[in-house]
């Protein structure tokens, strides 16, 4: 497969599913980013629960969202695309209506909004993955991918820059907030749907070639992704911790961090997968696991540095870390597309999805869980963990593929 030699905005948005299709992208993310980040403290303050079960009541709706993922690939592999996309952002609506609904101290209408939100949340991204592989193909693909995350990296941090303005509002803020996010995923929802792309029954089930084939195991690929996905927490959990907890500095520089990945998120994801297209997706993603286990160290040893330099040191890991989870973003999703034969495309990516899912739900309780027996057990076990989980994608081979497809 050649490699991308260049960055074409309008091939790029045609490929990414069409400008009204990147609109609601656009769309959904920014209300996902005013109200996800202060869906905890929407239960504390506005329902008045306590923060242990608001908590537990959103980690089960995280969960139990999972559990939807099943059917929805089942669905994409009958060939629905943008109704599914639809689908996932309708359901949230419907979370967010239950929430306005709810009366304070009643944890069951939030439990079931948390629910509501966690189906959305888990089926977006097999839904998007699956219609960017039926209106893109080869590295092009990969682009649309890339400029997708990028996208909704500018959006959500947008969303929750308004969101923090907004808080001085107090309670009447919250609920704002809220209805505002339902209007955003309800036009995103009319949005996705409009753009009417539907896998053809020969495209979904093709009966020649090597579609003919079962759908991919792929074992490793989904063990080495619960392991990889830790590194989307390690900016919002896992640096915040030892930079607050263990090396006594300002939450500034916890806040720097974050706001730094989301930056270079934004900048670099597009760029740095079109780099990368020059080597097959399976070397791409063994790489980002190198690099994520190198920032790793590298956070052991800033984290050594004591008070004075190791804030400083930790902020510049990190930028190690953020190139290991753009490296990573970049070519998981994209593999397990060029992986699946197109009639199982759909459980394929939400078999991925459940590994993903399942990763982000685990990692803020196994990072918290190790960040106590100090920064030699915490970055030394994740470490570790990332390097045979990429030596495993390294060694698994892909059955049926054809040389240079992955």
């Amino acid at each position: 497969m050649a490699p991308i030699t260049g960055i074409r905005p309008r091939a790029l948005v045609r490929a990414s599913g069409g400008p009204r299709y990147t609109v609601a992208l656009a769309v959904d993310a920014l209300g996902t980013g005013l109200l996800r980040p202060f869906l905890l403290l929407y239960g504390v303050t506005v329902l008045r629960l306590s923060a242990p079960i608001t908590g537990v009541a959103m980690t089960a709706g995280i969960v139990a969202g999972l559990a939807c993922m099943p059917a929805v690939g089942r669905w994409l592999d009958r060939g629905a695309r943008s109704t599914v996309v639809a689908a996932s952002m309708l359901v949230r609506v419907l979370g967010v209506a239950l929430l306005l609904a709810a009366p304070a101290g009643h944890v069951w209408l939030f439990a079931a909004a948390a629910l509501f939100l966690g189906i959305g949340n888990q089926a977006w991204p097999a839904a998007h993955a699956a219609l960017v592989a039926t209106v893109a193909h080869g590295r092009e693909r990969d682009t649309a991918l890339a400029a997708a995350r990028a996208l909704r990296n500018a959006a959500l941090g947008v969303g929750a820059l308004l969101a923090t303005v907004c808080l001085a509002g107090g309670t009447t803020a919250l609920r704002a907030l809220a209805a505002v996010t339902a209007l955003a995923y309800l036009a995103a929802a009319a949005l996705a749907w409009s753009v009417h792309v539907h896998a053809h029954p020969a495209e979904a089930a093709p009966a020649t070639d090597r579609d003919g084939e079962p759908a991919p195991r792929m074992l490793a690929l989904l063990a080495a992704n619960v392991v990889y996905v830790f590194c989307l927490n390690v900016p919002e959990v896992a640096l915040p911790l030892v930079l607050v907890t263990q090396l006594h500095a300002s939450p500034v520089w916890a806040a720097a961090v974050f706001v730094a990945n989301t930056v270079l998120v934004v900048a670099l994801q597009v760029p740095v997968t079109v780099l990368m297209s020059r080597f097959s997706r399976r070397t791409v993603l063994a790489l980002s696991g190198a690099v994520l286990a190198a920032s790793y160290l590298g956070f052991l040893a800033a984290a050594s540095l004591g008070r004075g330099w190791g804030p400083p040191a930790v902020a510049a890991v990190s930028v190690v870390c953020t190139l290991g989870e753009i490296i990573y973003a970049g070519s998981a999703t994209a593999l397990v597309t060029a992986l699946a034969p197109a009639r199982v495309l759909g459980r394929a990516l939400a078999r991925f999805q459940l590994s993903t899912g399942f990763g982000l739900a685990v990692s803020p309780a196994v990072i918290t869980t190790l960040a106590p027996r100090g920064p030699a057990v915490l970055w030394g076990v994740l470490a570790a963990a990332t390097l045979l989980s990429a030596s495993a994608v390294a060694a698994e081979r892909d059955r049926g593929a054809t040389p240079g497809r992955t």
